[in-house]
């Protein structure tokens, strides 16, 4: 499985916001996270890396969210009947 930082992924620094929401949402799904430690001119230290798949699941189009989409094993949980919904 192919492991990819965020600026590897994206061309570009991700910003510490973002890395953080990948994180999080990563961590919420069971996904594993490697880490890496680099030393660039702009920055030295750890960064995390996420399966490329994960990366390309999240920073889909919206408008192309399907059920079928989502990666093997994820654990839908969607009720309809239950949403609070008024009508």
């Amino acid at each position: 499985m192919e492991y990819l930082s965020l600026y590897d992924y994206l061309g570009k620094a991700a910003g510490s916001e973002l890395g953080l929401e990948v994180s999080i949402e990563a961590k919420k799904h069971g996904i594993e996270i490697k880490t890496k430690e680099v030393s660039t001119p702009n920055y030295e230290g750890i960064i995390q890396m996420y399966p490329k798949d994960f990366l390309e699941f999240y920073f889909r189009e919206p408008e192309s969210i399907r059920i079928e989409d989502l990666p093997e094993g994820h654990d839908w949980t969607g009720n309809i009947e239950d949403d609070e919904l008024p009508f």
